[in-house]
């Protein structure tokens, strides 16, 4: 499972070093990601959060459960101190996972946002221009 999280992390630290620096595989993202939003992806992606969400408050319960067990006998065994280890391992690379995943979802949000500006401001731009050579025709 712990590798399975490490690739799930650096596939998504993959994605925000993507989406910030403008390339052509900013654009491979973006379509990317617009086309997990489609469809039956948001609820995939709702679904996976959510089991994320509910195994990261699983391991804070269970470090939680032995840190109780090791205030009553005053020391960690060595069993418990590999299972907190593991435990907050597992609870970090989740949260670090989730956090990601809103990093994602916002910087997809706004360079779409950044795109359309753009493109209006260009639009805009070559409107203003023929209106300024329109008027300095008629004058």
């Amino acid at each position: 499972m712990i590798q399975l999280l490490f690739t799930v992390l650096a596939v998504e630290a993959a994605t925000v070093t993507a989406l910030l620096f403008s390339t052509t595989l900013r654009k491979l993202v973006v379509i990317g990601v617009d086309h997990l939003k489609r469809g039956r992806g948001p609820v995939v992606v709702k679904t996976v959060a959510a089991t994320a969400l509910v195994v990261f408050c699983s391991s804070l319960y269970s470090m939680t459960k032995i840190s109780r067990r090791s205030a009553e006998h005053g020391a960690l065994t060595p069993t418990d101190q590999v299972l907190m280890s593991r435990n907050l391992l597992e609870a970090t690379l989740m949260g670090f996972i989730l956090f990601l995943a809103l990093v994602v979802d916002r910087l997809h949000h706004y360079v779409r946002e950044l795109r359309w500006l753009r493109t209006s401001l260009d639009s805009a731009m070559k409107h203003n221009g023929a209106l300024e050579q329109e008027t300095s025709r008629l004058s």
